[in-house]
């Protein structure tokens, strides 16, 4: 992965010297000899990392940190400070002023260029966090690009799944990762002629047939990848119709053979599905959604997680009341 350069910041010209031939041979360099010049590099140049002195005759290595952390163009920064300040105190004072790590003069060459090695590789996998969150937005919209307008469904059923999979015993962890898989659930529907995605109407039997081949389609994207979030998207993807009496698509599995990542998120799809305004039907009030998701327990749901879903509605409401408030700014801007 390519990187932007490291920024070196000493007012002492020996020990840039000592940095450039320390990290020359593998890292792009650049050079500031004060903390003022280190503020207008970091804005211009962006570099992936700081090595950066304290005791400047200007500014100290500490305020340059601290401003550098109160811009957002330069917060995220990792800032390694390099000094002659030993004492316990000064160490604490370069972490509280945003520093990820603290090295003594005189620098000992192998271990700046592990420590800067390290810094880069967290860079690095910041970065491809960054890069995958990017694709499930991408790959979340993709699904919905030429349907009937769905607003921002996605993501509040996102966040119901999520709710949902706390409350029935998931962990943090895998309960977040199936918020970050679920976007993805209709991804298939690219595939999906435009005219039978935009009809207004009901659709006939030949449509409809077309239709359920959606989710093989998004089972297939979404499979290429081996990483968890995909494999666990996949799943959804492929599994999100299928009916609790074995009546649904695309395989007529029933019970608990459908995963519990397709159960959970097939009911916030529906349950938010039913409370947004479509074409063909204005938004249900919640009097009206409730009884209908118990009645879609009995055969279509998993009546247990229908069961827990009904004991965190307080909770699904304050996430709706959220995203309904998101939508409504996002419409005010659009209209003005």
């Amino acid at each position: 992965m390519s990187y932007n350069p490291i920024l070196c910041v000493d007012d002492d010209p020996i020990n840039l010297a000592l940095l450039r031939n320390t990290l020359q041979e593998n890292y792009k360099l650049i050079f500031a000899s004060n903390g003022t010049e280190a503020l207008t590099m970091a804005v211009s140049q962006l570099p992936s990392l700081i090595l950066l002195d304290v005791q400047m005759p200007d500014i100290t290595g500490f305020e340059v940190a601290q401003q550098l952390k109160l811009n957002p163009k330069t917060e995220h920064i990792p800032i390694i400070f390099v000094t002659s300040l030993l004492d316990e105190d000064d160490e604490q004072a370069g972490f509280d002023a945003g520093g990820v790590d603290y090295i003594t003069k005189p620098i000992s060459p192998c271990l700046v260029r592990a420590r800067v090695r390290t810094h880069l590789s967290l860079v690095a996998a910041s970065r491809l966090d960054t890069i995958c969150q990017d694709a499930v937005y991408m790959l979340g919209e993709a699904g919905h690009y030429n349907d009937n307008d769905t607003g921002l469904h996605i993501w509040r059923m996102a966040a119901y799944s999520h709710s949902l999979a706390l409350a029935v015993g998931w962990d943090n962890d895998a309960a977040r990762l199936l918020q970050m898989a679920a976007p993805m659930h209709d991804t298939g529907k690219i595939g999906i002629p435009d005219a039978i995605l935009r009809k207004p109407d009901k659709l006939n039997a030949e449509e409809w047939t077309i239709m359920k081949q959606h989710s093989r389609i998004g089972y297939t994207i979404l499979s290429k990848s081996n990483e968890a979030l995909f494999k666990l998207a996949a799943e959804i993807a492929l599994n999100h119709h299928e009916k609790w009496d074995g009546s649904g698509y695309p395989n007529g599995l029933a019970g608990e053979a459908i995963p519990e990542s397709a159960r959970i998120v097939a009911i916030a799809d529906v349950f938010d599905a039913l409370s947004m305004r479509r074409p063909y039907k204005e938004p249900w009030p919640i009097e009206r959604i409730l009884p209908t998701l118990h009645e879609m327990a009995i055969g279509h749901f998993d009546k247990r997680l229908v069961g827990v879903f009904m004991d965190i509605l307080p909770e699904i409401l304050e996430i709706k009341a959220e995203w309904d408030s998101r939508s409504e700014v996002m419409s005010a801007i659009k209209s003005f």
